[in-house]
């Protein structure tokens, strides 16, 4: 049951990446750097997984994602510095920004200023969203990427690093297989609470905003 579980939480990130490559890491991270679809706690590790079959480079990979991150960066940057909040919230909730996360990172933004784009893309949620109010507050554009590439890369390399890691252990220790078969129930349970839980605050976050 284990396996049918992260199968179906790993599908459409393998079968994206496993068609297009280093393109497919990119587009997805794209997604991501904007605060749509699939969490960089998700991808990242998954990538890694491939890593260890011998299908991407570590550093590829972790490379990759940091493009797609400043892409997407740049795309919501953009948003924020055109429409505002106003913008952002009232298109986001179609792909499931809400106004809680958005709050979040402007909070951040506000508390740390333009270091913010660099400190926030080490913070899960936090760095999804953290583009939006750096528009808005028109921060530098250089400086902007480069704390996004300082910030993104790290964590992108740590996800991935640890995906591998895990990936190699499967094949080649059993103890690995051993614990997730001893504790496949609870593994199980929570696995499916924490999507049940992400997908229903997102809604949630998106009815109130």
């Amino acid at each position: 049951m284990i396996e049918r579980i992260l199968g179906w939480l790993a599908g459409i990130v393998i079968a994206v990446i496993s068609a297009l490559g280093y393109f497919g890491i990119t587009g997805l991270m794209t997604l991501t750097a904007m605060g749509i679809a699939i969490p960089s706690e998700l991808i990242m590790p998954f990538t890694g997984f491939l890593v260890a079959q011998g299908k991407f480079s570590l550093v590829g990979a972790a490379t990759a994602a940091a493009i797609g991150e400043n892409i997407g960066a740049a795309i919501a940057y953009q948003i924020g510095k055109s429409g505002g909040r106003p913008l952002i919230l009232r298109y986001g909730r179609y792909v499931m920004i809400d106004a809680p996360h958005v709050d979040a990172a402007e909070r951040f933004f506000t508390r740390w200023g333009s270091a913010a784009a660099l400190v926030g893309r080490l913070l899960p949620i936090v760095r999804s969203f953290i583009a939006y109010p750096a528009g808005i507050a028109r921060m530098n554009r250089a400086k902007f990427h480069l704390y996004t590439t300082l910030g993104s890369w790290p964590w992108c390399f740590a996800l991935a690093w640890i995906g591998m890691k895990l990936g190699k252990a499967w094949d080649t220790d059993p103890r690995l297989k051993a614990a997730f078969h001893s504790a496949e129930l609870v593994i199980v349970a929570l696995g499916v609470a924490a999507v049940a839980f992400y997908i229903w605050h997102r809604v949630r976050g998106v009815r109130k905003g």
